[in-house]
């Protein structure tokens, strides 16, 4: 029997959570783990969105995907869970980003041990006193309970059974899986033993969660022993820093209290002189600053998809909650410093990314405020017409219109006491969707297939292609029009897999090689090559002759495509040797395409590079091109290569050996594509645009070598046709183009002025169709030929003549060739604003019937529409309902 330990020494029992961390990893590092470091929040498993477990890096692992690194690991993992938003800052326990310590067996020691070390660690490095403690296990799992009660000593009433749900682990519905014991503090013991309820949030805090990985599970459901068992364990940093630092909540605690404390210096507060929404409000803002710190930092950059959306989300709340604790200026940057500087002792990138982390902040806080500020003036004007709900429409509206997020619109409403139709936003939501207009991409699933089934059973192919261009190669297998085959003939396309290849396949941003395979009877012309799982997979069409599988071949690289695509290569690294030198760096890879004729690098920035700039990177790499540097490849440790300074790939897997591209003085990168012997081989290099991508994200386009000469070229023959068009000389273009535009703005802009004096002047006549609605006056009519502006004019000018109880609507289309584009504008004056009636939500009602939508204020609004067929009966509609709205307003 284990005794349960006393309780440490004040002095000697971590506190902070420094300690905390430190104690947890030496403990198990002593005891024969490996200490791994935390991975990216951005997880290697495409199926996950963000590391939501400190076991998911080690899941292939556990599902037999992956060898295993050593027998036993333990590590202290970012995690980030968005799933409970709507709790933080209201539970003491909830949290988005936390820190998820763990100690993982895969196929050594299994239960006794792990719960033996737990139980260790908990009372005598931690010092906490076996009376506080309660467990939890799987209600069929009498090994775990035998072990707590006669090996650990725990009393048995102090052992919770618990069901499925809550005590056991899958991995999905098949697979891995396996029974839990949870291990819980109790805050109040004095209540005794009897009836204990683990569900008591204000008594029981789960801390530490080990997982028995022992069965496989069927599609039936079946359990199956597994032949290597493992372990799987989970300690909650944020919740071991409560109970060892004795404060009320995970907030409290020094993990996060000096980021509510820089809030509240921000807002001018005092946290503990706070009701318990502004607390909220300070405990959101602390949660939330961690977690876009650590976000921006592992690579996220703000947007409206997937793991961009949940930072652009979480960042947007911030500045929410920080308005209702009065903060109407920007402070998302103060926040981004506080949290650097508390995480950087135990995150040291964020310090080194420190300057684009507080760049995103600072671009994202600035375009959300003119958002919210927006969005929140048209939900007040709803809220204030005391709606008994806000409608899916009207949530829509301020999403799609205004940029409004959903989530906030709930928030707010739910201030009020308002629900929000969910069902209505949805139905709206895909309607636009089905309106869109987006380019579809067309995947051969077939295609796809036979080429998966192909590869399923190949071992890796042997590259060769650094060292040869030419080989002799056998046919492994071969897919031909889509299905698998042991022969192919002239005219077929085929995938063709060989055992070894000079061809390079696609990967690291480079495309694959092209070439030809060639045999006594056959030869094919292989356009394209593709990498799946190691195995290399040549696309191409039989020439003439026929293959089958077991010849060989002769493989035979393109070199003309290889020195083009090799010179591509080496300059996209002295490009990125060139933004860091010139712009900042820190600057960061985001995505990068090397081909035979262009190349493209897409970086983290908050701005746009200068031409200034552009000017001197591009004159840098020519000189480094100039220069005619030795490039020095060759393959070291990982840990070697980012000691000596190589450029690794954020968030890629990088294997124990590692590839690296060094060009001396200049460049040093991880790198598996091809690159050439020299950089005087590259011979030029141009910038062709800049540009920007995405949120954060921006995009050079440039080429090198010999499609500098094309490119080069092609400018030529446009400035030569150019010139004969204007029939100027080539120096005299730009003038020329110049004083073109200033004509055609000085024309533009008296035809604007032109056709807005004869809307109005074509308006004058209308007058006299308006009809008398009790005391209104109601105008509804059709004006084509006019744009957005006119048509305003003519409608205020209608008002004006009619006088304040006119109501005036005007629909049209600008141009009579389109029937897609419908303009709609209302006009209201006081008399009919005061009845209660707004042009924005008037008119915005009416331009649906035309398949649009839009808004404005109260006397004047604007909106669009896409079905010009629709607009008469839309008039109609309006010229109706105004009718009906005005003559109950007169009585």
């Amino acid at each position: 029997m284990v005794a349960a330990a006393s309780s440490s020494s004040a002095a000697s029992v971590p506190r902070t959570g420094q300690e905390i961390r430190k104690a947890f990893l030496r403990f198990y590092e002593e005891r024969g783990h490996k200490v791994i470091t935390s991975a990216s929040l951005i997880p290697e498993d495409p199926t996950v969105l963000l590391t939501i477990a400190g076991m998911l890096p080690f899941k292939p692992i556990f599902l037999g995907q992956q060898e295993r690194p050593c027998p036993r690991v333990t590590s202290s993992q970012n995690c980030i869970r968005t799933n409970d938003i709507e709790n933080v800052g209201r539970t003491t326990r909830h949290h988005t980003f936390f820190e998820m310590l763990g100690n993982f067996s895969f196929g050594d020691y299994f239960k006794q041990q792990a719960i033996e070390w737990a139980w260790q660690l908990i009372t005598e490095v931690y010092g906490i006193n076996s009376k506080n403690l309660v467990v939890s296990v799987f209600r069929e799992d009498e090994e775990a309970e035998e072990i707590w009660r006669d090996v650990v000593g725990m009393n048995p009433k102090r052992i919770i059974r618990m069901d499925e749900a809550d005590n056991f682990w899958t991995s999905g519905s098949t697979g891995p899986c396996g029974p839990c014991s949870e291990i819980y503090y109790d805050f109040k013991p004095e209540l005794g033993n009897e009836e204990i309820e683990l569900k008591d949030n204000n008594r029981f805090l789960e801390f530490y969660n080990l997982v028995f990985i022992q069965h496989n599970r069927n599609l039936e459901g079946t359990l199956t022993p597994l032949a290597d068992r493992n372990i799987d364990t989970g300690m909650g940093l944020e919740r071991m820093a409560q109970i060892l630092q004795n404060v009320p909540n995970n907030y409290e605690t020094d993990l996060i209290f000096p980021l509510i404390k820089a809030g509240a210096s921000i807002a001018g507060v005092d946290y503990y002189q706070l009701d318990n929404s502004a607390k909220t409000s300070l405990k959101v803002i602390g949660d939330h600053s961690r977690a876009i710190t650590q976000l921006v930092c592992d690579g996220v950059t703000a947007s409206n998809f997937g793991r961009g959306y949940v930072l652009r989300r979480l960042l947007r709340r911030v500045v929410r909650h920080g308005r209702l604790l009065g903060i109407y200026k920007p402070f998302l940057v103060t926040m981004g410093q506080a949290s650097i500087a508390l995480l950087q002792d135990v995150h040291p990138s964020i310090l080194k990314r420190k300057n684009a982390i507080l760049a995103e902040l600072e671009r994202e806080e600035a375009r959300f405020l003119e958002t919210l500020e927006r969005g929140e003036k048209l939900l007040a004007e709803m809220l204030n017409s005391k709606p008994a709900h806000i409608s899916g429409d009207q949530a829509f509206e301020l999403y799609d219109t205004y940029g409004f997020p959903l989530e906030l619109t709930q928030e707010i409403a739910e201030e009020r006491g308002l629900s929000v139709d969910l069902s209505g936003f949805a139905v709206a939501m895909e309607q636009q969707r089905q309106r869109a207009k987006a380019a579809a991409t067309n995947i051969d699933l077939t295609l796809q297939d036979a080429i998966d089934q192909l590869v399923e059973h190949q071992d890796a192919t042997a590259f060769e292609g650094y060292q040869l261009l030419e080989q002799s190669s056998c046919v492994q297998a071969m897919a031909v029009n889509g299905r698998p085959a042991v022969s192919a003939s002239a005219g077929d396309q085929v995938q063709i897999i060989l055992d070894t290849t000079p061809f390079y396949g696609e990967g690291g941003g480079q495309v694959g090689d092209r070439g030809l395979l060639s045999g006594a009877d056959v030869s094919v012309s292989i356009k394209y090559v593709s990498r799946v799982r190691d195995v290399f997979v040549h696309a191409g069409l039989i020439r003439w002759g026929e293959l089958a599988v077991g010849d060989v071949v002769r493989a035979q690289v393109d070199q003309v495509c290889r020195r083009r695509i090799q010179a591509n290569h080496t300059a996209t690294h002295l490009l990125q040797a060139a933004l860091k030198q010139v712009v900042d760096p820190d600057i960061s890879q985001a995505g990068s395409l090397v081909d035979f004729d262009r190349l493209r690098f897409d970086f983290h920035a908050p701005k746009a590079v200068t031409v200034k700039q552009l000017e001197r990177i591009e004159t840098l790499i020519n000189d480094w091109i100039a220069e005619a540097h030795s490039l020095i490849v060759e393959e070291m440790a990982i840990d070697q290569a980012k000691a000596a300074g190589a450029i690794a790939m954020f968030g890629d897997k990088y294997d124990d050996v590692v590839r690296v591209v060094d060009v001396p003085g200049v460049s040093m990168e991880l790198c598996s594509g091809t690159h050439v012997v020299n950089t005087a081989e590259i011979s030029l290099f141009k910038i062709v645009a800049e540009s920007s991508v995405a949120a954060g994200i921006r995009r050079i386009e440039a080429v090198a070598g010999s499609s500098v000469l094309a490119y080069f070229n092609e400018r030529d023959l446009v400035v030569k046709q150019l010139g004969e068009c204007l029939k100027t000389q080539p120096n005299e273009i730009v003038g020329r183009v110049l004083n073109m535009r200033d004509e055609l703005r000085n024309t533009s802009k008296a035809l604007v002025t032109a056709r807005a004096e004869l809307a109005v002047a074509k308006s004058a006549a209308l007058a006299l169709k308006a009809t008398v609605v009790g005391v209104f006056q109601v105008l509804v009519e059709r004006l084509d030929g006019v744009d957005g502006a006119g048509l305003q004019g003519a409608a205020q000018n209608l008002v004006a003549q009619l006088g304040e109880g006119a109501a005036v609507v005007l629909g049209g289309l600008p141009d009579s060739k389109n029937q897609g584009k419908v303009i709609l504008v209302a006009a209201f004056g006081r008399q009919v604003v005061a009845a209660q009636q707004q042009a924005g939500e008037f008119i915005g009602s009416i331009a649906k019937l035309c398949d649009g939508g839009g808004g404005g204020h109260p006397h004047l609004a604007q909106a669009g529409g896409r079905d010009g067929m629709a607009l008469d009966a839309a008039l109609d509609t309006a010229r109706q309902e105004l009718n009906s709205k005005l003559i109950l307003k007169s009585h």
